[in-house]
């Protein structure tokens, strides 16, 4: 079980718009959030506690607050999902 990381790799890939250093620079931004989400289970300011749950969502949440705002038209490569066939 993935729990979900595959739409987060799908998503720095698009972030990145196909290129593999700012893939990886994408993977480090949703794995810090991962790790934020982890790190601080339950948060508590003052009279508010807020939910592990909440904690949970943000990294999901954050993504798509991500690439609904912040990435522009990102055109896939041409031949993404076409099989490859080995010439003679």
């Amino acid at each position: 079980m993935t729990a979900g990381r595959g739409f987060i790799a799908l998503a720095a890939l698009i972030f990145a718009k196909w290129r593999p250093w700012q893939a990886m620079g994408a993977c480090l931004l949703f794995g810090l959030l991962q790790a934020v989400a982890l790190r601080f289970q339950n948060i508590e300011l003052g009279s508010l506690t807020i939910p592990v749950q909440a904690m949970d969502a943000l990294p999901y949440i954050l993504t798509v607050v991500i690439l609904a705002g912040f990435v522009g038209k990102a055109v896939p490569p041409r031949a993404g999902g076409e099989p490859y066939v080995k010439e003679r």
